[in-house]
């Protein structure tokens, strides 16, 4: 039979990862920044190339926004004396991931604006898919823009249409109007905090509260560090605006059916941390989920299921429950390295993985692995990973895959790479399995996805290339990104 030799060539464009939004107020006007700070530390597995945070006093005069941002994790940017200078009862935070070439600090976020109606401090986690089209029509009335991330465009709009609006939420909402794609916003005006998240719930975003102070996160988990009790998520296509005179405000004029959204189950299988609930699902249980239903549609003699640190240990623990085949942890994980999925560029990717991961020879010596990762898009690292543990002595690996195969590029949720890059593209799982050097391969049947979440409108775009909205006619991730 033909082996097939994997292409590394075809790793040279990283992936894409998620960003993490986060916003407080504090009605009694104590500062938010240290809390911010925490809460940004807790979505740092979202984005770690640049952070920032911008806060206000709502007692003050109206442009008297504080902002400060970087290069970096938020606790390399962030120190006690930056944040004791960041006074102020109400703010957002940001951690972003980008693609390369784009990783600048003027693209770091939060983006503070300075216009005729005061000051907006906006923070955005998600890709437009018409940002071209926007920022073509507002540089043709003047609009000259600083960076190359389609939050900009957010602000911009944010800021004309609140010239002629009686408020910034209804400013929100005609900006609403005008974007199509994928994002979750929290926005601090000089009063008001206010959060939106696109109609298709692509992006997650909750609200939270802690004593007299709201918060609004990408994740749960962030609520649980600063000791916020969990309120809510924010609907697809809800805007909320929180204020002391009003309290929780919500504009649902934007939401869509259940059965119209397409929240990315990519949430649930990598991005989010296990700790955090969506949509009102646990994403640990919904890993849990996944690895049983991979037992009974993927079954194999084996001595161990092991997963690879940290998503797919859930869908192990999963597949052993379901299989009655012993759990095992096969790897070391290097707590300091950061996710090899994200690094900007391959060979930074590829020189990482032993890094941060090394097999415990003892554990898988001699024995017949199951193997469980939350998926494959190049192919490069499971490879190496698979090596590894053939290396440590496994007599066979079985690798089990608790998503299904990429096969489309993806531009709201996860920025998978064009076709040709992806390791499934064109190749049958039998191809898959040689290139890795596994004795079995199984993914995660499509009718399994939205099982996982308890029949959730997901999107499937990335594996059927059926979108929830229609995705660009040009590519432009890698341009306008957040």
């Amino acid at each position: 039979m033909k082996k097939c030799k994997l292409d590394l060539t075809l790793e040279a464009k990283p992936i894409h990862d998620e960003c993490g939004v986060f916003g407080m107020y504090d009605f009694d006007h104590g500062d938010v920044a240290s809390s911010i700070y925490y809460g940004l530390f807790a979505l740092q597995h979202r984005g770690q190339e640049s952070c920032g945070i911008a806060v206000s006093d709502t007692r003050g005069p109206k442009g008297n926004m504080l902002s400060y941002k970087g290069m970096g994790l938020v606790n390399e940017v962030f120190d006690n004396d930056r944040l004791s200078d960041l006074h102020g009862d109400i703010g957002v935070g940001h951690a972003r991931y980008s693609t390369a070439g784009e990783s600048i600090y003027a693209n770091s976020q939060p983006l503070v604006l300075n216009y005729v109606k005061g000051t907006l401090a906006l923070a955005h986690n998600g890709n437009l898919v018409n940002a071209n089209e926007l920022r073509a029509r507002l540089s043709e009335t003047g609009a000259i823009f600083q960076t190359t991330i389609d939050t900009e465009t957010i602000a911009y709009l944010i800021a004309r249409y609140r010239i002629h609006s009686a408020s910034v939420e209804e400013a929100v909402s005609r900006t609403i109007d005008d974007i199509k794609g994928a994002y979750s916003i929290v926005i601090a005006s000089p009063r008001k905090l206010i959060a939106a998240r696109d109609p298709f719930g692509f992006k997650p975003l909750c609200i939270g509260r802690r004593d007299n102070t709201y918060v609004v996160s990408s994740e749960s988990c962030a609520l649980d560090t600063i000791g916020a009790e969990f309120i809510r998520d924010v609907l697809p296509g809800e805007i909320v605006t929180i204020s002391p005179d009003a309290g929780i405000q919500s504009d649902t004029s934007h939401c869509l059916p259940e059965d119209k959204m397409g929240r990315c189950i990519f949430e649930y299988i990598y991005f989010s941390r296990p700790d955090s609930m969506i949509d009102g699902k646990s994403v640990y249980e919904a890993r849990i989920r996944a690895g049983r239903y991979l037992a009974q549609d993927s079954p194999v003699e084996a001595d161990l299921v092991v997963g690879v640190p940290e998503s797919g240990n859930a869908a192990a623990m999963g597949y052993a429950m379901e299989s009655g085949i012993p759990y095992g942890t096969a790897f070391y994980k290097n707590s300091y390295v950061g996710r090899t999925f994200i690094k900007p560029k391959q060979n930074a990717r590829e020189s990482s993985v032993r890094v941060k991961l090394n097999p415990i020879r003892s554990v898988v010596e001699g024995k017949r692995i199951i193997m469980i990762d939350d998926s494959i898009v190049r192919g490069t690292t499971s490879g190496q990973i698979v090596s590894m543990l053939k290396e440590a002595g496994a007599r066979e690996v079985h690798v089990r895959i608790s998503s299904p195969a990429f096969r489309y590029p993806c531009y709201f949720g996860i920025d998978v790479p064009a076709r040709d890059q992806l390791i499934a593209y064109r190749r049958t799982e039998e191809d898959i399995r040689q290139l890795l050097g596994a004795d079995s391969l199984g993914y995660l049947s499509l009718d399994r996805l939205s099982q996982m979440v308890d029949d959730l409108a997901i999107c499937r775009g990335c594996f059927t290339g059926d979108y929830p909205v229609d995705p660009p006619e040009e590519d432009i991730r890698g341009k306008f990104d957040a």
